[in-house]
C-alpha cells in the first residue's frame, strides 16, 4: 500500500473515529447544537458592534474587503486553516470538518434574522449574550469529543511541532489574526477584551456541565482545545 493511500486511509479513520458507543446520539446532538449556537453567538457579537472574538475580527475584515458574507468568509478561512494541518500532520475529526461549515452557515442565518442594534441599551445585552452563549456552545461541542476545530487544531499542532508553550503559540496566532483583521477593517473593541477574559472560565464551566462519560479505554489525561486555549483535564 502506498504512503499516500495509507495517509488517506488514516485521515478517513480519524474523521470517522468516535462514531460508536452508547452515548453516540447524545454526542452528535451536542456537536451540532454546539456548533450552531457557536455561529449564533458570533453573529450576536457582530450585531452588538462592540468588538469581536479574534478570528471573527479577521472574518469581518476579509468580508469588508471581498464583499462576501462573514459566514462564507468563516467557511473559507476554516478550510484554509484546515489545509495548514497537512504539513504539521494533524488529523481531523468529524467535529473538525463540521466546524468549518456549520458555524459559517449559522452565522449568516443569524445575521439575516437579527438586525443591527444602536445604543448601549441594546448593544451591551447582545454582547453579554453572545459571550455567554459562545462559552456554552464551546462546552457543548468540545465535550462531544469529535475533534477540535481547525483553528484550535492549528494551535495545538504548532505547539507539538515547535515545542513552544500553548500560551505562546496561542498568543502569537491571535495577535497576528487580530492585527490582520483590524487592518482589513474588522471590529476590535471592549467586546474583544471581554471575550478574551471570559471565554476560558465559561468554556471550562460548560465543559463540566455537558461532559459525556468517556469509555474506560480513554486515557486519564485529556487535552481539549477551546477558542481561548487548551484546557487540560485529568
Amino acid at each position: 500500500m502506498s504512503q499516500s493511500t495509507t495517509t488517506t486511509l488514516g485521515e478517513t479513520l480519524s474523521i470517522a473515529s468516535g462514531l460508536h458507543g452508547r452515548h453516540l446520539t447524545r454526542r452528535l446532538i451536542q456537536l451540532y447544537v454546539g456548533l450552531t449556537l457557536y455561529g449564533v453567538s458570533a453573529a450576536l457579537l457582530v450585531r452588538s458592534g462592540l468588538g469581536l472574538s479574534p478570528w471573527s475580527v479577521l472574518d469581518q475584515g476579509l468580508a469588508e474587503k471581498t464583499g462576501l458574507t462573514i459566514g462564507v468568509v468563516s467557511i473559507v478561512v476554516g478550510a484554509v486553516v484546515l489545509l495548514l494541518w497537512i504539513p504539521i500532520r494533524q488529523r481531523p475529526g468529524l467535529g473538525t470538518v463540521s466546524n468549518v461549515f456549520v458555524i459559517g452557515l449559522a452565522i449568516d442565518g443569524t445575521m439575516a434574522l437579527v438586525p443591527d442594534v444602536h445604543g448601549l441599551a441594546g448593544q451591551v445585552p447582545l454582547l453579554v449574550s453572545g459571550i455567554v452563549l459562545n462559552g456554552l456552545a464551546t462546552g457543548l461541542y468540545i465535550a462531544a469529543r469529535f475533534g477540535p476545530g481547525p483553528r484550535d487544531g492549528l494551535m495545538t499542532g504548532l505547539h507539538r511541532v515547535t515545542g513552544r508553550s500553548i500560551r505562546l503559540v496561542r498568543t502569537a496566532i491571535e495577535v497576528v489574526v487580530v492585527a490582520t483583521g483590524f487592518l482589513l477593517g474588522g471590529s476590535v473593541g471592549v467586546g474583544t477584551v471581554l471575550y478574551a477574559l471570559a471565554i476560558g472560565p465559561l468554556a471550562q464551566f460548560f465543559l463540566r456541565w455537558f461532559a459525556v462519560p468517556e469509555p474506560e479505554a480513554v486515557s486519564t489525561t485529556v487535552a481539549t482545545a477551546t477558542p481561548a486555549g487548551v484546557i487540560l483535564r485529568r
